[in-house]
């Protein structure tokens, strides 16, 4: 019945920053950028090389997402990397703060986690 994840839309507080987070930094490749006036509101489509799609919506005034503690909901967003050692490096050399590297006590595969520029929670995840 499900075939997978199609997309996961995010509400930023500061659009050009956040487009910028997710396309230069992340790397994701623009699909379509509309202006939706009426909204006053920009609505983003990136692409992840599998075909997931992240939706990057800003909206006027939107509350601040609760993290800490984690609230109920989405916990978190997390990316199959080939190397969380390689993209952790990259990340800090762009000045992206990440955790520590873990292993996952179920699996063995390395994790870490970081931050968009909301604060929302973004996982590096070993790809299997």
């Amino acid at each position: 019945m499900l075939k997978g994840i199609h997309h996961v839309a995010i509400i930023c507080s500061d659009y050009n920053r956040s487009k910028d987070f997710y396309t230069r930094i992340l790397g994701l490749k623009v699909i379509a950028e509309n202006y939706r006036a009426a909204r006053d509101s920009f609505k983003l489509d990136l692409a992840l090389p599998d075909g997931t799609q992240i939706e990057l919506f800003s909206f006027v005034a939107s509350p601040e997402r609760p993290s800490f503690p984690e609230a109920q909901g989405l916990r978190h967003l997390a990316f199959n990397v080939e190397s969380v050692e390689k993209v952790c490096q990259y990340l800090v050399d762009l000045g992206v703060d990440v955790e520590p590297i873990r292993v996952d006590e179920y699996t063995g595969k390395q994790f870490t986690f970081f931050s968009d520029p909301d604060g929302l929670p973004l996982e590096l995840y070993q790809q299997s």
